[in-house]
This record gives C-alpha cells, structure tokens and sequence, in this order.
C-alpha cells in the first residue's frame, strides 16, 4: 500500500502527485516520545542564569545594628538578613542547566513520526 500526496507550487497550486512507498513511513505517531524529545530541546535552549545573592553575598552587614537587649525590639545581628529590607533571598534562584541528553535513536524516531502524523494529517 501507497501513500499519495499531492505536490503543491510556491503559490499553493497544485503541481502534481507523489507516491510514497509504505516502506518508508511503516511507524507508529508516539505523541508521547514526540513530546519529550520537545520538550528536552526546548530545556535545553534555556539559558539558566538566574541568580538572587544570599545573606552572605549581600554587601554590608557586619555591624550588629543595635544591641542585644534593652531595646524591647526583636534581636538582630545582620542588617542583610533575609527578613531585613535590602537583605539577601533565602533559598532563591542559582545557575544550572536544563539540558538533559536525548538518544540519537529517540530523536529520529520521533522525527519520523512528526513527519508521518503531517503527512497523515494533510493527506
């Protein structure tokens, strides 16, 4: 069994027909492995650089900002404290990678299922 597909012009006009062996295109559409193999390209175009500077890489904070009692307020010993204003994040974002390593064979059988399904749908 044949698949024909019609060729189409620059201009969207029908030009002629082409007819493709079944040989070529025998494989099932797998969404979901077409999904993963997208989704690992698309991670793996992220650029992965956000960064927010914890307590300890916050200028300044050295200096108790007040003493320890007497003053009815809560203790402090930083004035970069996570809780302080213009203090550091608490567990905020650092640099990593998304990029996650997709088999040869994985990529091309999802390919040629992209390839399948379009024609399928279009046909």
């Amino acid at each position: 069994m044949s698949l024909t597909i019609e060729i189409k012009d620059a201009k969207g006009a029908k030009a002629g027909t082409f007819d493709l062996p079944a040989e070529i295109f025998d494989v099932q559409v797998n969404v979901p492995l077409i999904h993963q193999v997208v989704t690992a390209q698309l991670n793996a175009a992220r650029a992965g650089t956000a960064k927010a500077k914890n307590r300890g890489e916050v200028s300044g904070g050295g200096k108790k900002p007040f003493k320890q009692k007497g003053t009815g307020r809560a203790r402090q010993g930083s004035t970069r404290s996570p809780n302080q204003r213009h203090g550091g994040v608490a567990q905020g974002p650092v640099p990593r990678k998304y990029d996650e390593r997709t088999p040869k064979k994985m990529i091309k059988a999802a390919n040629c299922s992209c390839g399948f399904r379009k024609i399928i749908r279009n046909a």
